[in-house]
C-alpha cells in the first residue's frame, strides 16, 4: 500500500489545478486579500438591514477590550436593560470588573479544590491535564454569573471602574495561572509524602489569602459600600448613600437569579432532548450551583427567546461567533462568504458532527435585543448586542439570520415562565454528567 504523495501524483494535481481557470482566478483573489475578503457577499448586506418588528431600546454599547469577559458584559447588559428603564436613564452602565476579581478568586478556589479531590489521579492522565490547562481563564457560563451575583451582588461602574488588567487580562491570567499551578504541584507533593487532608486544606486557605492579595493589587480592593449617584433623563439628580453591593442589586436590579435557565441545542446522540446536563469540574464558586442546562430543539429555543423579548426583556445567548459571520458590517449569515466557491469544495458536516469533531462549540455570548418576525410570525433574522464596542458591526450590534440561529447557537437563558411545566420538570431533573472536555462545557469569551 502507497503511504506517500509521489511525484506523479503531485503532477496530476497540478494538471487538474490548471484545466480550471475559476482555479486561477480564486488564486489570484486570495493571495492578494485573503479568504473572507475574497470571498465576501455583498447580497447578504442587503439582505440582512438592521431593522426588526420587535426592537429594545438598551444604553450605548459596551466594550470587553482584551479580555474574555462575553459571558459577565452580556449578562450585565441584561441587568442594566431592566435598570436603564425603570430609573429612566440615557444609559447606564455596572462593573464588569467587580465580577471579574471574584470569580478569578472563586475560580482560584475551586481549582484548588479540584486538585485536592483528585490527588490520586496520574498527572499526566487526562483529568488532571485538563484541570490544569486553563484553571483560572476569563471565560466563564450564566450559572457561574448567577453564583457570583448572588454571593457578591453588584455594583455601577462608577464604584468599581476599569483597570489596566481588567481590560487586558492576558498578563494578571499569566502569572496567576502559573502560581495556581505551583500551588497545585505543592498540594500533590505534600499528599505523596503523606500529609492529610485536613492539612492540605488548611495550606489551601494560605494559597488563597496569596491568591486575594494577588487580585487586589492587580485589580483594587472591590468595594463593601459606595454612593450610587446620577442623572435622570430630565437631568433630575439622584442619590442613594451606604449601599452595599447585595442591596444595589436588590434594590436597583431585583432579578431572581433563580428564575433564569439555561436551553441548550446539541443534537448529537450522547444528549438526548428533554433532558437536563451538567459538567463535572465546571464551575466557580464552590459552594454555588451547578452548572445545569436543559436540551432542547432548535425551534424551542427560538420560541421562548421571541416570547422574553416580546415581554419586553432581553435575552442572553452563547454561540460560535466565528463562523460565518463579518465583524466589520457585524451580519452573521451562512451565506456572509462564498467560500465553497472560491475553494472549489464543499463542507458537509451537520451541527451534530461539527461539536462531535471539534469544529464547532460555544465561544462567545452575546445579548438578543430584537428580532424580525414575518407574516407568518417566524422569525427570519435577529437582533444581536455585542460587547466589542460601537466600532464592531453596525454601531456595536450585529444582525443575524435565522439560519445562522439553526446552527451555530448553542444556548439561551430565559425566565422559567416561559417553560412548560413538563420542561420544568425537566429541567430539574437529576442532571446527566458529561465529563470537562465535552463541548458543553465549553466557556464563552
Amino acid at each position: 500500500m502507497n503511504k506517500e504523495i509521489t511525484l506523479e501524483e503531485l503532477k496530476s494535481f497540478e494538471k487538474a489545478f490548471d484545466a480550471d481557470r475559476a482555479n486561477t482566478v480564486a488564486m489570484n483573489a486570495v493571495t492578494n486579500n485573503g479568504i473572507f475578503n475574497a470571498s465576501r457577499n455583498s447580497r447578504s448586506l442587503q439582505d440582512n438591514p438592521h431593522v426588526f418588528s420587535v426592537n429594545l431600546k438598551q444604553g450605548k454599547i459596551t466594550n470587553q477590550k482584551q479580555s474574555g469577559r462575553c459571558w459577565m458584559f452580556a449578562a450585565l447588559n441584561v441587568m442594566r436593560f431592566k435598570a436603564i428603564h425603570d430609573l429612566n436613564l440615557k444609559t447606564f452602565e455596572l462593573s464588569q470588573a467587580y465580577p471579574l476579581f471574584y470569580d478569578k478568586l472563586e475560580k482560584s478556589n475551586y481549582f484548588l479544590n479540584s486538585i485536592l479531590e483528585t490527588l490520586d489521579e496520574p498527572v499526566n492522565g487526562r483529568l488532571i491535564s485538563y484541570l490544569l490547562k486553563a484553571p483560572v481563564n476569563d471565560g466563564g457560563q450564566w450559572d457561574m454569573f448567577c453564583n457570583l451575583v448572588k454571593k457578591y451582588g453588584v455594583v455601577p461602574i462608577s464604584a468599581y471602574p476599569e483597570t489596566n488588567l481588567s481590560s487586558a487580562t492576558r498578563e494578571m491570567n499569566g502569572y496567576l495561572t502559573e502560581k495556581l499551578r505551583e500551588d497545585a504541584c505543592i498540594l500533590r507533593r505534600r499528599h505523596a509524602a503523606g500529609e492529610t487532608l485536613e492539612t492540605l486544606h488548611a495550606l489551601r486557605a494560605e494559597m488563597m489569602e496569596e491568591i486575594y492579595r494577588f487580585l487586589c493589587i492587580c485589580l483594587g480592593k472591590p468595594p463593601k459600600t459606595f454612593d450610587f449617584e446620577y442623572y435622570d433623563k430630565e437631568e433630575g439628580f439622584h442619590r442613594d448613600s451606604g449601599l452595599t453591593p447585595q442591596t444595589f442589586f436588590e434594590k436597583y436590579i431585583g432579578m431572581n437569579m433563580d428564575d433564569y435557565v439555561s436551553l441548550i441545542n446539541a443534537p448529537t446522540i450522547d444528549k438526548p432532548y428533554g433532558r437536563s446536563y451538567t459538567v463535572k469540574f465546571l464551575g466557580n464558586v464552590k459552594e454555588g450551583k451547578i452548572v445545569r442546562y436543559l436540551n432542547l430543539e432548535i425551534d424551542e429555543l427560538k420560541k421562548v427567546a421571541i416570547a422574553q423579548m416580546q415581554d419586553g426583556s432581553p435575552v442572553w445567548f452563547g454561540c460560535d461567533v466565528g463562523k460565518r459571520s463579518d465583524k466589520g458590517s457585524g451580519v452573521m449569515d451562512l451565506d456572509m462568504f462564498k467560500i465553497e466557491e472560491l475553494l472549489n469544495t464543499t463542507f458537509t458536516m451537520n451541527k451534530a458532527e461539527r461539536l462531535d469533531y471539534g469544529q464547532s462549540l460555544m465561544t462567545h455570548a452575546m445579548v438578543f435585543q430584537g428580532v424580525n418576525l414575518d407574516e407568518k410570525g417566524a422569525p427570519n433574522r435577529w437582533r444581536v448586542e455585542n460587547s466589542w464596542g460601537k466600532d464592531s458591526g453596525a454601531e456595536g450590534y450585529y444582525v443575524m439570520t435565522d439560519r445562522w440561529f439553526d446552527e451555530y447557537i448553542y444556548q439561551v437563558v430565559v425566565n422559567k415562565k416561559y417553560l412548560s411545566d413538563a420542561q420544568i420538570q425537566a429541567y430539574e431533573s437529576e442532571p446527566i454528567e458529561l465529563e470537562p472536555w465535552d463541548p458543553m462545557g465549553s466557556l464563552a469569551y
